[in-house]
């Protein structure tokens, strides 16, 4: 299997290339045991017209027709895993994802290449395709859904009287109001067709049967257990009742001061919409399975790191915030480690988690391009530079942060030095929100195109001992 860190040479080839080396090994250990094609296929197989998933099977020649559907940034390998073992016996698939690759194979399943952060036009054609394909359905057939994080931009499709537009407009604004993922949700998912549970009730109004499966990226989620086994509390996606309530989507409007800057039609819906606008809350008929959940990617990393024979501890799975305070935050955390031990003795691996975001009041303030894991690393260098041999690695676990082609940044204290030689202004990077450029030119951004995952942001800390 080829690397996850495609540009590991590049990386390894300047700076504190030790401390490097360490992270970038961590890091694959994880991605790799994250994919999602090789989780989906560990439980899931075909014996003649039966279908095994986990602890669960379905006798295939009892339906008429069985459909793949699927959205999300690991879609492509959560698709192609299904696709491959039903064969011939899938009838159709419809994939949405955000990044087509040339190692993504399909026999009967067409993927449309949606829009995400923002949502686009392909992404609604494809929606639209599959409503045709759910209203058409009836009982004997059967709906296999993959879904990732992701979904809400790239499954875009909004309910009448709100344009594309205005869901591209409100997802911008939200996304830039310093709002958290469940907030965003909560607006995201009261103006859709298809998110918040709204695909599965269309689903069951057919009578056909569902089968679910999902990777949770959502802070708080706890760590999967037995993924083969049925998971009963499953929330959330288009396929999976929702937790967020409409008023808690005017709750946000109001906290974040928003209601001029959102669409007219938006806040006119959310505003006034009665309760037969509200989103699904159960669907216990469903069977659902859960592969991974935003904490594994730091357990998976915590054991990767011990077998090294590192001293490695989880300092959290529900980090938020400011993405360039976190950065500053970690720098902290490792001079303190260096100069007295605490919270553990290096050499260690710190640990984390989450969503950590970027707030932006205008657009007029962005001068390049860049993403949360992106400033979290520039900002990591700049107080960084004190720490001798001290790397962080942050990146979104899918391989794409923010608006940028590439999954993160690595830093460690060499790189601030590396910036000013080369020309570079982190600190005016990290004001005009434009740390890809500045992180490329120094060869600090790390890259992986499709990781087969979706949890969130993934951090990694290393702070060697410092010799006597």
């Amino acid at each position: 299997m080829a690397n996850k860190i495609q540009n590991s040479e590049q990386i390894l080839s300047h700076g504190d290339w030790e401390s490097r080396k360490i992270v970038l090994d961590i890091a694959e250990n994880v991605l790799r045991r994250l994919d999602a094609y090789r989780r989906i296929k560990s439980i899931m197989s075909m014996d003649g017209d039966v279908l095994h998933i986990g602890t669960k099977s379905w006798d295939l020649s009892k339906k008429r027709n069985i459909y793949l559907l699927g959205a999300g940034k690991a879609c492509n390998h959560m698709a192609m895993a299904v696709d491959e073992i039903l064969g011939d016996r899938l009838t159709r698939g419809i994939a949405i994802v955000k990044i087509s690759e040339d190692t993504d194979v399909f026999r009967k399943t067409e993927v449309f290449i949606g829009g995400h952060p923002l949502p686009n036009e392909t992404g609604l054609m494809a929606c639209k395709e599959i409503l045709g394909l759910v209203d058409s359905s009836g009982p004997d057939d059967l709906f296999i859904v993959v879904i990732s994080g992701g979904s809400s931009a790239l499954m875009s499709c909004p309910i009448n009287g709100i344009s594309l537009q205005d869901e591209i407009d409100t997802t911008d604004v939200m996304l830039k109001s310093g709002a958290n993922i469940f907030e965003i949700n909560a607006i995201r998912r009261h103006i859709s067709q298809m998110n918040g549970g709204m695909l599965a009730k269309r689903i069951k109004s057919t009578g056909a049967e569902l089968i679910g499966f999902g990777i949770s990226d959502a802070v708080g989620s706890p760590a999967t257990g037995d993924i083969g086994e049925p998971y009963l509390k499953y929330k959330g996606t288009p396929m999976g009742p929702d937790q967020t309530t409409l008023e808690e989507a005017r709750r946000v409007i109001r906290d974040y001061q928003v209601e001029d800057r959102l669409p007219k039609a938006v806040v006119d819906h959310i505003m006034s919409a009665g309760p037969e606008f509200e989103t699904p809350k159960a669907f216990p008929e469903n069977t659902y399975f859960l592969l991974n959940t935003l904490p594994d990617s730091c357990i998976y990393a915590k054991e990767a790191a011990e077998k090294m024979g590192l001293n490695a501890i989880i300092l959290s799975s529900f980090l938020e915030g400011e993405s360039r305070d976190a950065g500053s935050i970690f720098a902290s955390i490792a001079r303190e480690i260096q100069a007295y031990g605490n919270p553990v003795k290096a050499p260690c691996v710190i640990l984390s988690s989450g969503e950590t975001t970027t707030k932006i009041l205008s657009n007029s303030e962005i001068k390049g391009h860049g993403g949360p894991g992106q400033e979290l690393t520039a900002s990591f260098a700049i107080t960084a530079a004190k720490t001798k041999g001290c790397c962080m690695f942050s990146i979104d676990s899918e391989g794409t942060d923010g608006t940028t082609p590439v999954a993160g940044g690595i830093t460690d204290s060499q790189s601030y030095k590396a910036a000013v030689d080369s020309g570079v202004d982190l600190y005016a990077a990290l004001r005009g929100h434009s740390c890809y450029e500045a992180l490329d030119k120094i060869g600090d951004v790390v890259f992986t195109g499709n990781t087969g995952t979706n949890l969130c942001d993934f951090n990694i800390l290393y702070v060697p001992k410092i010799s006597e």
